[in-house]
């Protein structure tokens, strides 16, 4: 079973240690050997071997020109020579990004998040065209290998655990009376080591599904409070 501890570190003056690479309007997160992601990703979506994953900071006069999404942010990675990725893209601060681990034994779970609330929405207001940017775009990366069984419901944990997170922040949807659970555009992304060892399940009854469900809520619940900061702050 591989270790959380394998990700690539990443040493130049773009580093900011523990695989991570911030430089421009890129977060880069790389992984020391092809990790398997699942995700509904713009680009790289799906289930995918992958060894990266990029978020891609969009300027709202960007999203003013931007009329397909997929083929914007292909043609950036495509510019910064990115292959193998798994691509997000996202209006909020990159340096605000939360990182969080959590470990029980061998086993292990990293989430990192960039959050932005500005387009909070509650599960199922009437859907209505985006007048306002803000998305909460995560990984959640794995020290065990997962069945594709274990990837949908580690999918349905890291969402559960967002979903608390939001809820706890008591911001209200933009489009209806209601809490928001989330934001319209909001992606999860799950990767998990390759090899044997596969978990089966990855519920709240599993070490694997506890380590999801604590490093996401974590990570988000620090994002929207430094996105509440610095809304204060401006």
């Amino acid at each position: 079973m591989s270790d959380i501890s394998t990700i690539h570190q990443v040493h130049n003056s773009k580093s900011k240690g523990n695989g991570i690479v911030r430089y421009g309007d890129w977060l880069v997160l790389e992984f020391s050997s092809l990790q398997k992601c699942l995700s509904w990703a713009v680009c790289g979506g799906g289930m995918i071997n992958a060894g990266k994953v990029v978020w891609r900071r969009v300027r709202e006069t960007e999203l003013n020109q931007c009329t397909n999404p997929q083929n914007f942010l292909a043609e950036k990675l495509q510019q910064e020579n990115i292959t193998e990725a798994v691509g997000l893209l996202t209006s909020a601060n990159l340096d605000a990004y939360a990182d969080v681990e959590k470990t029980f034994g061998p086993y292990a779970a990293r989430c990192i998040a960039t959050v932005g609330m500005g387009n909070a929405l509650c599960v199922g207001d009437l859907p209505t065209a985006p007048n306002h940017i803000g998305t909460i775009n995560l990984l959640c990366q794995l020290s065990v290998p997962l069945s594709d069984g274990a990837f949908i419901e580690a999918v349905s944990i890291a969402t559960e655990a967002r979903t608390k997170a939001v809820l706890e922040s008591n911001l209200q949807s933009r489009r209806s009376a209601q809490l928001a659970t989330g934001t319209g555009t909001d992606c999860i992304v799950i990767a998990a080591a390759q090899g044997e060892g596969e978990s089966k399940y990855a519920g709240k009854h599993t070490i694997v599904g506890h380590l999801i469900g604590s490093s996401v809520f974590e990570a988000v619940r620090q994002g929207i409070a430094s996105w509440k900061q610095n809304k204060k702050i401006k």
